[in-house]
């Protein structure tokens, strides 16, 4: 089943100038995926586009086969889309329980309690320092806390934006390992991330955007060939997918 389409997406700040021009694939339930792609490509700008955070221009976008084009992200959050951006994805001044509380809060009031509960069991780092501010956390820490309140609604669809930027080796090794066990459970994960190795090991299948275009959609293993991926970085179009 298709967890998310997308279908000739044009997206960008200035309606006259897309960023993202023309790009189509679908992801299916359970399926892993990264996006990856030179520095300007529009990798943040189309995963920004899907969550309701850039303007969209044309094309269509359907979650769980419901047409979502254009819907803002709050609305998308309701429709079953997770969301966690490269930054300003917590609230640092507030406790590690008051920013799963506040993301909670489009739930049930009868099921809020259990779903905190199930992001401490999931993520066993938080469930020890609940009243800790989310501030006074590692990197590391703060992205676990920024994907356990996209989690925390259950969502059909996460997608996160460069969860290794700025953050240390050892950092970036313990992000992943989460994003794994979260992979493993089945969620359906939509990747950017410029970190090419960490991302392929994770993902079973990759997008490369070149110039806001498809330049290659295809497993993950074909990637590891360093000379497929040197020449999509460079701009040219993998034959396969074009």
């Amino acid at each position: 089943m298709t967890a998310l389409s997308v279908q000739d997406l044009r997206a960008g700040y200035d309606p006259d100038l897309s960023i993202v021009k023309g790009v189509s694939f679908n992801v299916a339930q359970g399926e892993t995926v990264c996006v990856l792609g030179p520095n300007g490509a529009g990798k943040s700008t189309l995963i920004k586009a899907l969550a309701g955070q850039v303007p969209v221009h044309g094309g269509h976008v359907s979650l769980g086969g419901k047409n979502v084009t254009g819907l803002r992200s709050h609305a998308l959050v309701r429709q079953g889309l997770g969301f966690v951006p490269q930054t300003e994805n917590i609230f640092a001044s507030l406790t590690i329980r008051e920013n799963l509380q506040i993301a909670a809060e489009l739930l049930p009031k009868t099921a809020r309690a259990q779903r905190i509960d199930a992001m401490f069991e999931m993520f066993p780092d938080l469930g020890t320092r609940p009243a800790e501010v989310a501030g006074a956390l590692s990197g590391g820490q703060r992205q676990m806390l920024a994907a356990a309140r996209a989690l925390l609604t259950e969502p059909e669809v996460l997608m996160l934006d460069e969860p290794s930027a700025g953050l240390s080796p050892k950092l970036v090794a313990q992000v992943f390992d989460t994003l794994a066990r979260i992979a493993a459970r089945g969620v359906t994960l939509i990747l950017v991330e410029q970190n090419v190795r960490a991302a392929l090991a994770i993902t079973k299948r990759a997008l490369v955007l070149v110039d806001g275009q498809l330049a290659h959609d295809g497993p993950t293993e074909a990637l590891h060939d360093g000379a497929l991926l040197g020449r999509l970085f460079l701009g040219q179009r993998d034959e396969a997918s074009a």
